[in-house]
């Protein structure tokens, strides 16, 4: 059984970057990435509200008004991550941005850890974790350094995923992106207005948020005493905040109002995100109690950089195919050597 206990963590963290992936589909039939978000966010809701009702776990949410408020707002993190994914996979590669997450989410690990922050017991500094800390360090910088620039052929524009934007971006011919063939209609975006080293903020923030989260739910999960219960109200949550950030985005007229239309040709593992959201939440969940906090993150984070690999080499799920080269390669292998030894050091 413990066998496939660990190959099932090494699967939760690959459908991470299958989420990121099939979430950049959603936003492409919404037009803009918050209203991909609220949706992914309200399926993942709605699944785990059905698996609470399922195993009788529905009613613990009646204790959650007698938690600490804070205790709730774990979910936050979630519209972060999500909507910092369908920004980050097409200007970065699925590698490139699962590696950032990976960064922040040790660099905040560490400083929870060595700090005692949040109920974490403290963790004293060793050269196991100083070490794993240098080689993902530089295992990102690889990645970032390696990258390629996704080109389209002179005479087709390129354009960015809709209702984001980049800048003013222009094909090799001059042209402004509009109506690109379905061949290269979703060729990477240059990293435009933000410029590369906003995105690569960006996604070391998003990763590092996901520790807090978990820290929080944590203290959550130990007052209302069922795993999917505190799952559900996180997904809640994290759906009535980025609902919130969108209405005021439509007000404001910073993002596109959303079409609801365009799910009608949206292919059909374009709903998947919302599904690995909660298989992921619920899993881990399930796993940690079973193998141990440190294997559980060291398996899931290996897993999303090898399937995050694999969707950019093999350009999986419509993204743009980014080969792995020497340099990527070398990066990824010190990504993962050192998520494993900060985990397990």
């Amino acid at each position: 059984m413990h066998p496939l206990l660990l190959a099932s963590a090494l699967l939760t963290g690959c459908l991470l970057a299958v989420q990121a992936s099939v979430n950049l589909q959603l936003n492409k039939a919404v037009g803009t990435p918050y209203g991909a978000s609220t949706l992914q966010l309200s399926v993942a809701a709605a699944v785990l509200a059905l698996l609470a009702i399922t195993v009788g776990a529905i009613g613990a949410v009646r204790l959650a008004p007698g938690v600490p408020f804070w205790h709730l707002l774990g979910g936050l993190a979630s519209p972060l991550y999500i909507t910092s994914g369908i920004l980050l996979f097409p200007r970065l590669g699925a590698l490139a941005a699962a590696g950032l997450f990976v960064t922040g989410q040790m660099l905040a690990s560490l400083g929870l850890d060595l700090f005692g922050l949040l109920g974490i017991a403290p963790k004293p500094l060793n050269a196991g974790i100083a070490l794993g800390a240098l080689a993902v360090l530089a295992g990102i910088t690889v990645v970032i350094r390696g990258q390629s620039p996704i080109r389209a052929p002179a005479d087709t524009p390129v354009r960015a995923p809709s209702g984001i934007v980049t800048g003013g971006i222009t094909g090799r011919g001059g042209s402004t992106g509009v109506g690109a063939p379905a061949a290269t209609a979703e060729a990477a975006p240059r990293p435009g207005v933000l410029g590369r080293s906003g995105w690569v903020l960006l996604g070391v923030v998003a990763g590092a948020v996901l520790p807090v989260q978990g820290a929080v739910n944590a203290m959550l999960r130990g007052e209302i005493h069922h795993p999917l219960a505190t799952a559900m109200i996180s997904f809640v949550v994290a759906t009535v905040t980025i609902a919130v950030v969108l209405v005021a985005l439509l007000a404001l007229g910073r993002t596109p109002r959303p079409r609801l239309g365009g799910l009608r040709t949206m292919p059909w593992w374009g709903w998947l995100g919302g599904g690995c959201a909660a298989v992921y939440v619920t899993a881990t969940f399930t796993l940690i109690p079973a193998i141990g906090a440190a294997a559980t993150v060291a398996l899931t984070v290996t897993g999303q950089q090898l399937a995050s690999a694999v969707i950019d080499h093999h350009g999986l799920l419509r993204l743009p195919r980014r080969p792995l080269t020497a340099p990527r390669l070398t990066g990824l292998a010190l990504l993962i050597a050192g998520s494993v030894l900060v985990q397990l050091a």
